[in-house]
């Protein structure tokens, strides 16, 4: 067989397999419009919003996932209400909400928003908290079905800024934090040390100065009435002062209590041991991160419930995107 007779075979090969194929194509998609035509409206809706719902999943769970700030804690830098967006990825992942958290080199920083458990939460088990947390996810944020017989939501989770890392030791002075920072011997003022570092969150304040005065007797009454002894209407009067303040620092009031104990019951050696958390402070322990609400005197944070394990931090505050007047990053 000549050479052009060998060319001429190939091409017409080359043009057979072609048509084959395409003709295959044609046919392939004629069968699948016709399939299509003939589906039922509801089920084809169905099976869009199914494959739209799991892409939502799948970017609310291992990306980036909506929240609804329920609460003052973090004024001003989150309000109620402001809807924000944080990344799930930074920290490691959950393969299943609530279940297998993957670890990540990226560790929670100081400074760092960052969304974590409740420690305080109780579940009403895996099933609902899934089911609970997918209804979430799907409507970004709108709808939680997690709620209190009054109908007020239950705090799953909490949003705070990462104060505290391993090594820190902290203690509160009348509403304002010190810190110890690991290796060192010396306390810093939070408030010095966050202008230095040129951080330009507020820490918001409700209590002032000059009603701490009050606050310290309204410790020293609780006392007395622990104790079942008379008071002087010298302190009654004074501590009658703190009853009309419209965010008591509670740590403090405690630690005014907790000392006029002490005072009274010198004998008695679990005051000194309960006061100790108030004179030496909250130490973070390897695999922690200390978390406090920029809202100071309106926050349930790590005072309360102490550091909190790294492997419960799901995410990282990133951007609010509603109300549109609020959207950009948070800081």
């Amino acid at each position: 067989m000549s050479q052009n007779a060998r060319q001429t075979d190939f091409f017409d090969r080359v043009q057979v397999i072609t048509e084959s194929y395409l003709t295959r194509r044609r046919r392939l998609q004629r069968v699948k419009k016709e399939k299509r035509q003939a589906k039922n409206p509801v089920v084809d809706w169905i099976e869009a919003f199914l494959w739209a719902a799991g892409m939502v999943l799948l970017i609310n769970q291992y990306l980036v996932q909506a929240y609804r700030i329920p609460s003052g804690s973090m004024i001003d830098t989150l309000n109620i209400g402001d809807h924000v967006f944080v990344n799930k990825i930074v920290y490691g992942p959950e393969l299943l909400p609530g279940i297998l958290k993957l670890s990540s080199p990226i560790k929670p920083k100081r400074n760092d928003i960052i969304i974590f458990e409740n420690p305080s939460y109780i579940s009403k088990g895996p099933v609902f908290d899934i089911a609970q947390r997918v209804i979430y996810m799907l409507t970004v944020s709108i709808v939680d079905i997690d709620r209190e017989v009054t109908g007020e939501p239950r705090v799953h989770f909490l949003i705070k800024r990462a104060v505290g890392v391993v090594g820190d030791r902290f203690v509160m002075e009348n509403g304002d934090m010190k810190i110890k920072f690991a290796g060192e011997d010396r306390w810093v003022d939070e408030s010095d040390y966050v202008r230095r570092r040129g951080w330009k969150h507020n820490i918001s304040r409700i209590m002032k100065q000059e009603q701490y005065k009050a606050l310290a007797a309204a410790g020293q009454e609780a006392a007395f009435v622990d104790l079942g002894l008379p008071m002087s209407a010298e302190l009654t009067s004074a501590a009658a002062d703190a009853r009309s303040l419209r965010a008591p620092d509670f740590i403090a009031l405690e630690k005014a209590r907790l000392e006029t104990l002490k005072r009274l019951t010198p004998h008695d050696k679990r005051y000194t041991t309960l006061l100790a958390r108030h004179r030496l402070g909250w130490y973070i322990p390897e695999g922690r991160v200390f978390p406090m609400g920029d809202n100071r005197d309106n926050s349930r944070d790590g005072r309360y419930f102490g550091s909190v394990k790294i492997s419960r931090v799901l995410g990282k505050g990133m951007i609010i995107y509603w109300p549109y007047w609020r959207a950009g990053g948070i800081k």
